[in-house]
């Protein structure tokens, strides 16, 4: 990695209780190998947060003394619901949103960046069971795995955390470095089922998705 030359870089990442963990540990292990990013956790205060698989990832950061951030991004999960109405994420959030070079998101984080007032007039992705409500906030929901739009940049569902975290280091660092990271961490994925996407599961399976989303929340 010492062959690419970058300029420092924050890249902070907004956890939360039950929080979807692959949205931020897929993207951050990519954007954590351009040279001259620093990786901040971001929450309320320093305590452990638990996240939805029942693990916990530690802040290393708290709202008040979070620099301010070249990227912003948000993750996804059920916890999202309860900080659509909290005043004190989304005051961090519209701060770091109105100084960023970059204002992301993956899955269901899109959601909140949305109550923020930061997706008003943008298109922008989401899970695809909470998609539709992108609309609330003003923003067009587009069902695609990363979608750009200015200097937003959004991945659908949990594991697209990962195309979204290349495409924001080919953005940052160039195409070159962004291939080599996706070599690094082996990301060639073969998946052994054809069934990622509404479209291809089919209605049974959507049905089922949604019954145990509905018995999660």
């Amino acid at each position: 990695m010492e062959l690419f030359m970058t300029h420092d870089m924050h890249v902070g990442f907004l956890i939360f209780p039950q929080m979807t963990q692959l949205d931020v540990t897929g993207p951050a292990e990519v954007l954590s190998r351009i040279p001259g990013v620093t990786i901040h956790m971001i929450w309320k205060d320093l305590s452990p947060v638990t996240a939805d698989a029942g693990f916990s990832i530690n802040p290393t950061t708290t709202f008040e003394n979070c620099p301010d951030l070249d990227v912003i991004c948000v993750c996804g999960g059920l916890g999202v619901v309860p900080l659509l109405e909290d005043e004190m994420t989304l005051q961090f959030l519209q701060r770091q949103g109105s100084v960023a070079q970059y204002v992301t998101s993956v899955c269901s984080g899109s959601l909140l960046l949305g109550s923020a007032g930061l997706l008003q007039g943008y298109k922008a992705a989401c899970h695809w069971a909470f998609r539709d409500q992108l609309t609330v906030f003003g923003a067009e929901p587009i069902a695609e795995r990363v979608v750009r739009d200015r200097n937003r940049l959004t991945g659908g569902g949990v594991t697209a955390g990962i195309d979204f975290g290349l495409t924001l280091a080919a953005e940052i660092a160039g195409d070159e470095l962004a291939r080599t990271i996706q070599l690094f961490i082996e990301y060639d994925p073969q998946p052994p089922f054809d069934s990622g996407s509404p479209e291809k599961a089919g209605p049974e399976r959507v049905a089922a998705v949604q019954t145990l989303i509905a018995q999660s929340s």
